[in-house]
């Protein structure tokens, strides 16, 4: 470890990590062992390959065998498949998530054409999605400009939430709505995205989120030729056997996407920045790391529990994601943040505490924002 490490884990040791980190990201990217950064196209497919084989395989023998099984064993079946398939088919997102930030392979072009293919698939608009994305990146904990999970202010929530909904039976609701319909709603609605000052939707290729942009009418053609292909499968196949093979399965994803997402940026101990304190650094390090168990975070590429270094680094190929997260631990001290509460537990009790952002009453501090759930 080089001298300017061993100065930055003792001014840690006296440090706030919502303060101004006492080291800079090139500090950072020096502590990481230059293999981390480096992307592997043969790789990268490998694992493209092993997750397009395995829903392959689920599909084969769910399409072809299971109206065989008695119904009592059906009835144990089909969830089974359901669950499993949309795993599987949230680490596919995941791979295109990643050829959005070109961290796929070293080409571009290539990364757009994987990306493109898995995101239409999964009726996402790629290019869309990829320039959103993109800037929610660039304002990460930003109070005024950040792009998706933007936090309400105390005066924003309405009487009626803490009245109907700040109690269990109003939480289910809420979390059941959330993690069902959160992420098409967002793609088609802007729903809990930053505000603009015109209707906003992923889909549209005039909306201000993109402005005028020929990559979302090819995004969006991508997913009308998807949803073609849906239709072919349910005039041949059955709606209902549609749904159960497809439509199911995807709804598994959007909450996958939703849950892993909305856990990354939720916690009491995330901070917020309003633009007299935020900076890009500070931002990226208001991010958490969770821990969803081996076996998930293996299927979810560690998306889930190597989420902090791909906020410092995005187009850093998963694979080494958490070889590089062992490696910045000594640089950011206080600074990384982990959970390995069970994300089941997390969600509820981050449903219940993180209802508002307040805004830190230090004379020093009046700049950071924290979460709170006194209504």
């Amino acid at each position: 470890m080089d001298k300017n490490a061993s100065k930055i884990i003792s001014q840690n040791t006296t440090t706030h990590y919502y303060e101004k980190p006492p080291f800079t990201i090139n500090q950072i990217r020096k502590a990481i062992p230059p293999r981390c950064f480096h992307r592997s196209l043969l790789r990268s497919f490998s694992y493209l390959l092993h997750d397009l084989t395995i829903s392959f395989i689920l599909y084969y023998i769910t399409h072809n065998y299971f109206h065989l099984l008695p119904k009592p064993l059906s009835y144990i079946a089909w969830p089974i498949y359901w669950f499993a398939q949309g795993s599987i088919m949230f680490g596919l997102w995941v791979l295109g998530h990643e050829s959005a930030h070109n961290a796929f392979s070293d080409y571009k072009w290539l990364d757009d054409i994987v990306g493109l293919v898995i995101y239409s698939s999964l009726l996402v608009p790629y290019y869309s999605f990829k320039m959103s994305h993109k800037r929610h990146h660039a304002n990460t904990g930003s109070l005024e400009n950040e792009e998706v999970y933007v936090p309400r202010k105390r005066e924003n929530i309405q009487w009626y939430f803490s009245k109907y909904f700040n109690n269990p039976p109003g939480r289910v609701l809420t979390l059941f709505i959330t993690l069902t319909l959160g992420w098409p709603l967002y793609l088609l609605f802007n729903v809990s995205g930053k505000k603009y000052e015109r209707f906003a939707s992923h889909y549209d290729p005039y909306g201000p989120i993109h402005g005028k942009s020929v990559q979302v009418l090819i995004s969006d053609i991508g997913v009308f030729v998807t949803l073609y292909g849906v239709y072919r499968f349910a005039i041949a196949h059955g709606f209902v056997h549609m749904i159960c093979m497809y439509g199911i399965p995807l709804v598994v994803v959007n909450m996958f996407v939703v849950l892993v997402t909305y856990l990354h940026h939720t916690h009491p101990s995330v901070p917020y920045y309003d633009s007299s304190e935020w900076n890009w650094l500070r931002g990226a390090l208001s991010t958490i790391d969770r821990d969803y168990g081996t076996i998930m975070n293996k299927i979810f590429h560690h998306c889930t529990d190597a989420h902090v270094i791909h906020h410092l680094f995005a187009s850093m190929p998963h694979y080494n994601a958490r070889e590089a997260t062992e490696a910045i631990k000594p640089i950011l001290g206080a600074y990384y943040q982990s959970d390995n509460t069970p994300f089941h537990k997390a969600l509820w009790r981050e449903a219940k505490e993180c209802l508002y952002v307040v805004a830190d009453k230090r004379e020093h501090h009046k700049g950071v924002w924290w979460y709170s759930n006194k209504l």
